[in-house]
């Protein structure tokens, strides 16, 4: 089994168009949308919810006020703040360190599970999709991600399908590390801008440092053309391929706004560059060994 992971070193530099307009090509596949901290991919989808869960992680505190005498400790001790004046705790502050718990002499203080979004199997025309949305101000999304992309493997070895196509999150945190675990190939999309160009450099650092193959694709590639070739010439200099350019267009947002990847609404223009990007991620593929889940 293989996976690809589309990656961005910043947000907005096109990963979900990218994987929308790669998901019908190619063989049968399982699509993740790993983005949990603003999931976009199911715009494109349009997902057939048939299977729907809640992500429970960490723990919440809460103070039953019947067995609270008020004495005060669990205020002083907290350092998030999370308990006002009538001790109720602020959801949004508490950190689930339960220190609060450990000092309350009358036991009035419970560590709850904390109900932190929801991870959905939909299925799409392009495929089975595993998806998922934190909760605003929600944590642990790392946990979510591995929670995606565990269900995508799963699902993708009871089906007896190969690949698996995964919209990564941006940066460099724990989303991110979560997301490109095992993959066979990490796609990193950059654009022609200062910060972007910064940013690639971080993240390729990041998939050097875990030894997983990487390749650039340079999207807006025209809106700045010494910056396309900065990022070409450290591609040169890393020894990593670059799949692709794609022109700046705005038949994107036109797909976009009709829930299509641009594949589909624009076969003979800018899908043409999806079907050249994909034929050599085909060719890159095929020289690397099968990863298989453990």
């Amino acid at each position: 089994m293989q996976e690809i992971v589309v990656i961005s070193g910043k947000g907005g530099t096109g990963k979900t168009s990218l994987v929308s307009g790669l998901a019908s090509l190619g063989p049968k596949k399982v699509l993740a949308d790993c983005d949990v901290d603003a999931a976009d991919l199911h715009l494109i989808m349009h997902p057939n919810v048939q299977k729907h869960n809640e992500f429970i992680s960490g723990e919440l505190a809460h103070i039953d006020p019947e067995a609270c005498t008020e004495c005060g400790l669990c205020r002083e001790y907290c350092r998030f703040g999370a308990i006002d004046e009538s001790f109720r705790v602020w959801e949004q502050d508490c950190e689930g360190c339960a220190l609060c718990y450990h000092v309350c002499p009358s036991g009035a203080v419970h560590m709850e599970p904390r109900f932190n979004g929801y991870w959905y199997v939909s299925e799409t025309r392009f495929g089975t999709m595993v998806h998922a949305a934190l909760l605003p101000g929600a944590e642990n999304s790392g946990k979510l991600v591995t929670t995606v992309r565990t269900e995508a493997r799963e699902i993708a070895q009871q089906d007896g399908i190969e690949l698996i196509l995964t919209d990564g999150s941006p940066g460099i945190g724990c989303p991110v590390i979560a997301s490109l675990s095992r993959a066979s190939l990490a796609l990193i999309v950059a654009e022609p801008t200062l910060a972007a160009v910064s940013d690639l450099k971080r993240v390729q650092e990041l998939t050097a440092f875990f030894e997983i193959p990487s390749g650039i694709v340079l999207n807006k590639a025209d809106i700045n053309e010494s910056l396309s070739q900065e990022v070409e010439a450290f591609a040169r200099e890393k020894e990593l391929p670059v799949f692709g350019r794609i022109p700046y267009d705005g038949a994107i947002t036109r797909a976009q706004i009709e829930g299509k990847s641009i594949t589909e609404y624009d076969p003979d223009g800018l899908g043409s560059y999806m079907r050249h990007i994909w034929d050599h991620i085909q060719e890159t593929l095929q020289a690397e060994p099968q990863t298989h889940s453990a």
